[in-house]
């Protein structure tokens, strides 16, 4: 069972009962008042930890189960590696029962879904890297050091009296970051040289 509110806004009253009256013990139950966006859903873990080959799950509802489609399907995948069946008493995934044939090939349609999802996203993601690329630009995070960065640090760390804190906070870089760069004595390092290359 699931809720997204733990200040007591919503209750799972409505799936303890479906639940129960599907069969399910009690002391069976897990509860969980998280978004069902959060990784952090600790009798949900609890739960798939303690199931045994031969056991089914039983949720209320599909979206009570998973962050998404991929999370879901990973879940299932796991649970039918290990034995152990999913059944959803209601709503758009009460069809998928794994314990039968009907209900395998209903969960077997969502996996090919959520593939085809990642491979769409995989296309887009390369299709926008190349285009990137043809127009001169490259990915990945934007560099913590420039050039302008760079000569100012030449420049004050070649004085005695610079205070290398007060510099790295000025030039917003850690001070591991500017000694890859250059020299206590302000002289340019590898790291620095490639800056300065860049265009």
């Amino acid at each position: 069972m699931r809720v997204s509110k733990a200040d007591g806004s919503q209750t799972t009253d409505l799936q303890r009962d479906a639940l129960l009256a599907a069969g399910v013990e009690s002391k069976a139950l897990y509860e969980d008042k998280a978004s069902g966006k959060t990784d952090d859903r600790p009798h949900l873990a609890a739960c798939l930890k303690a199931l045994r080959s031969g056991d089914t799950l039983l949720v209320w509802k599909l979206d009570r189960l998973g962050r998404d489609l991929r999370h879901l399907v990973n879940i299932v995948h796991d649970l039918t590696e290990r034995g152990v069946g999913l059944k959803v008493l209601t709503g758009q995934g009460a069809a998928i029962d794994t314990t039968t044939a009907s209900g395998k090939l209903v969960f077997g349609i969502f996996a090919a879904l959520a593939e085809f999802e990642r491979e769409l996203i995989s296309e887009r993601t390369k299709a926008g890297l190349a285009s990137a690329r043809a127009r001169g630009r490259s990915g990945g995070r934007p560099y913590k050091m420039t050039p302008a960065k760079i000569r100012l640090a030449m420049a004050s760390m070649g004085k005695k009296d610079t205070n290398v804190s007060a510099l790295c906070k000025e030039l917003d870089i850690t001070r591991q970051t500017l000694y890859r760069h250059v020299s206590p004595a302000g002289e340019l390092r590898e790291d620095g040289r490639k800056v300065l290359a860049r265009k």
